[in-house]
């Protein structure tokens, strides 16, 4: 046996010895051929010239296992995707009767230029005749939701990121069942990480009562990574044409911190209740994403929108996206800043800016204008928190104050510049909300709603503690090096 065994290896010896004389070379010859293309691919589509550094570093650097992370996690196939999805649809939504949008005269006409921008920069037109509703905690936002949708003739298009099978997410997965009973056409877009965050998925028990229900990019993993990008981060409730819901609010008990027994983790968060013309628009960005998940385009009578005016606000949907929207709320933060004379107010939950943003802050202070960054004391997302901590001193100075709310954690997102132009929507002040996850943000012209949101995030002030630079300079090392080392990471955070 012994001998046969030594035969043996000598005969797979006598045959592979040719191949085992030349795969060094051959796998140094195939690792040269992948990092020339996933090199040559970064140096030409990275917009970012650090990322393009980087990528090519890691895949110079790290042979084989750069260029296949580069490969799975480096090229944004959204874009490529979405590029070929046709988009006829925002042109049949877009309403025939434009309303003129014409600013006040006196100080807030000095907004034209930023009205200009953003229309460049989006494509959509500034529209008057809205009326636009802040709805504080899900204690309000939730029951006008429900309300509307009891009360949907013809369509209902829902979508967000969390959609939460427990003492909330029931009720509307009970609220659109009966819709759907009713005969009112009902779809509901779920992203494909936030479906879940519970178990069972809320796709699976829609399905099973008859509503309409598709993932927005499903991930390869089971479980759900809250740092996973290229997510659909959107809030979107559309009724009948009529009236939109949007703003920072998934579907969860955490958002309803009255219910008996209270829920785990309670969350402040903030949405609004939208009419008028704008709503168009807003549809347009949830139908387009529902068209993007199943092929489906709504359109018909029962998705016609209704564009009567309902009040005095003029308002534009900014729709955000790695494909065709790619960096336009950067832009318009940007313009917005650039505009600021007195006052900014910036209430997020995460704020990992960038380069470009930290230094359109600094000169807004170094102009005089007096920057509120409010933050919560604790996030839920530890090494998010770390990253931000380690970044904030790039933005504190004399008129520039950042501010620590305490526990609940603080959802809400809201922009708010002289008391007289507001950005509220579902996107957060970081890299995934800016450049690559899929977002709604509705910017609003109108001094009783930014006078009364400046209020608001001044009652946030009032409770919160402020931030001394000298607070984080004087922490310990380690957690100094910590945070330095998580804030390596902020453009994919």
């Amino acid at each position: 046996m012994a001998t046969f065994t030594r035969e043996l290896v000598q005969l797979f010896e006598q045959l592979f010895a040719p191949v085992a004389a030349v795969w060094p070379t051959a796998a140094a010859l195939l690792d040269l051929a992948l990092a020339i293309l996933a090199s040559s691919h970064a140096v030409l589509h990275k917009r970012d010239v650090r990322a393009a550094i980087g990528w090519s570093g890691l895949i110079w650097l790290v042979p084989f296992l750069g260029s296949l992370l580069y490969w799975l996690l480096g090229i944004n196939r959204i874009r490529r995707r979405a590029a070929r999805l046709e988009r006829p649809l925002l042109a049949v939504r877009q309403s025939a009767l434009v309303y003129r949008a014409g600013l006040e005269r006196g100080a807030a006409a000095r907004l034209a230029p930023l009205v200009e921008l953003v229309a460049r920069a989006t494509g959509n037109p500034l529209l008057a005749g809205n009326r636009v509703t802040p709805l504080v905690g899900g204690a309000k936002a939730y029951p006008a939701m429900l309300e509307e949708i009891a009360a949907a003739q013809r369509s209902i298009l829902f979508s967000t990121y969390i959609f939460d099978h427990d003492r909330a997410g029931r009720l509307f997965l009970e609220a659109f069942a009966a819709a759907r009973r009713r005969g009112v056409e009902v779809r509901v877009l779920i992203d494909g990480v936030g479906a879940r965050y519970s178990r069972p998925r809320m796709t699976k028990l829609l399905r099973a009562r008859g509503v309409p229900v598709a993932e927005f990019l499903t991930p390869t993993l089971p479980f759900a990574n809250p740092y996973v990008n290229l997510r659909n981060h959107r809030k979107i409730l559309v009724v009948d044409g009529r009236r939109a819901f949007t703003g920072g609010m998934n579907i969860r008990e955490g958002c309803l911190p009255d219910l008996d027994p209270p829920p785990r983790h309670p969350i402040q968060d903030l949405h609004f209740a939208i009419e008028g013309p704008v709503v168009e628009q807003i549809f347009a960005a949830g139908a387009i994403d529902w068209h993007f998940a199943t092929g489906e385009r709504l359109d018909g009578e029962a998705w016609a929108a209704d564009i009567r005016p309902a009040g005095e606000v003029k308002a534009r949907a900014i729709p955000v996206g790695p494909d065709e929207d790619f960096e336009t709320l950067g832009t318009t933060i940007q313009g917005a800043l650039a505009m600021a004379r007195r006052r900014v107010c910036v209430l997020t939950p995460y704020f990992l800016p960038d380069q470009v943003l930290i230094a359109a802050l600094r000169l807004a202070a170094l102009r005089g204008v007096r920057v509120d960054i409010v933050l919560p004391e604790r996030s839920n997302l530890r090494f998010v928190e770390w990253a931000a901590t380690a970044q904030l001193p790039q933005v504190m100075g004399d008129d520039c104050w950042v501010w620590l709310m305490p526990p609940p954690f603080d959802h809400s997102k809201l922009m708010v510049v002289d008391a007289e132009w507001s950005l509220i929507g579902s996107a957060n002040w970081d890299a995934r909300s800016l450049r690559l996850n899929f977002e709604i943000d509705v910017e609003c012209y109108d001094r009783e709603l930014a006078a009364a949101l400046e209020e608001l995030v001044e009652s946030r002030i009032q409770a919160s503690r402020r931030l001394a630079r000298e607070e984080i300079e004087g922490r310990p090392l380690p957690l100094r090096l910590r945070d330095g080392v998580a804030r390596l990471f902020a453009p994919y955070l």
